[in-house]
């Protein structure tokens, strides 16, 4: 449906002295603090995760070498998804000297509307990813589970056993399981988180937790030990399209972890309509987000 002069009666009439209600600031690129960035060429991706081996068995005195074997384990896939938006003005509405407000303003709009489609779609795996979500990882479970399955037979486990709010007890906690992820003959990662993912509720909490000299929340004068160790160096962030308010997450160094694809940039293009006259306006973007490696993030839902 086209934007007519019956939708902007009052901006045909002198008198106006302000439009509002479009020009609200935005959250910008917050999904930057959580995915790796690529560019594709094809309509999916597709990134394997392989087995290596597993620890070296001690060889007997004239007995023969001990041989293992490398595997596949499982795809992890990345199918990109189409997101568009448009607009149109009528012709009598750019006639009637409202062509350059409308293009100017909407298309300011339109490029606000998709931004933040982008940005719940970045979310999207986050909100999903525990028990009971709709977003699983490419071993088959939910992208914060506490047995991600491994060839050993053994699991990782990248949520809490026992959900917990955000406090330096259940920090700590998420740190030392991080260190303990094994990969998938059993051999230790060198794991450690890099940043702290929170929605706005947590951010005080947050601050208290990584940027106070002493600890919080006891009369002891001991120090922060989170901070002095530099156990997340890289701080946190907070993301504003989190729809669980008690639910936070950690980024760790595990290469391939959180990744968004973009398959085609955002553009923008116009034009005419023969039959009409009205003049359309339109902005399309190609792209995804997922996983690769579960183990690029931990997450808590809280308590």
């Amino acid at each position: 449906m086209a934007i007519s002069r019956a939708q902007l009666l009052k901006e045909l009439l002198p008198g106006l002295n302000a439009l509002f209600g479009l020009e609200y600031k935005k959250y910008e690129n917050e999904d930057e603090a959580i995915y790796e960035t690529e560019t594709s060429e094809r309509s999916f991706e597709e990134e394997l995760k392989l087995s290596g081996f597993g620890t070296a068995p001690v060889k007997a005195e004239g007995s023969a070498i001990s041989y293992d074997n490398a595997q596949e384990v499982w795809t992890a896939r990345y199918n990109h998804e189409t997101i568009a938006m448009g607009f149109s003005i009528t012709e009598e509405a750019m006639e009637d000297n409202l062509y350059d407000s409308l293009s100017s303003r909407y298309t300011k709009a339109l490029a606000r509307s998709m931004a933040y489609t982008k940005q719940v779609k970045a979310a999207f795996p986050l909100n999903n990813g525990f028990s009971g979500g709709s977003f699983v990882s490419g071993d088959g479970v939910t992208l914060f589970n506490t047995a991600h399955p491994l060839v050993s037979g053994a699991t990782n486990n990248n949520t809490q056993s026992t959900p917990a709010d955000l406090n330096e007890t259940s920090l700590e906690a998420a740190v030392i399981q991080i260190a303990g992820w094994k990969d998938e003959r059993g051999l230790l990662i060198a794991a450690r988180p890099r940043k702290l993912i929170v929605p706005p509720n947590l951010m005080f909490v947050a601050t208290r937790l990584l940027e106070t000299e002493l600890r919080t929340a006891t009369a002891d004068n001991d120090i922060n030990a989170i901070k002095t160790n530099g156990t997340i160096p890289e701080g946190y962030s907070v993301n504003h399209y989190l729809t669980d308010t008690d639910s936070y997450y950690l980024i760790t160094d595990v290469p391939n972890g959180m990744k968004h694809f973009v398959r085609t940039p955002m553009s923008t293009s116009m034009d005419g309509d023969f039959d009409t006259g009205n003049v359309r306006y339109k902005a399309r973007e190609r792209y995804s987000y997922g996983v690769s490696d579960p183990l690029g993030i931990w997450g808590s839902p809280g308590a």
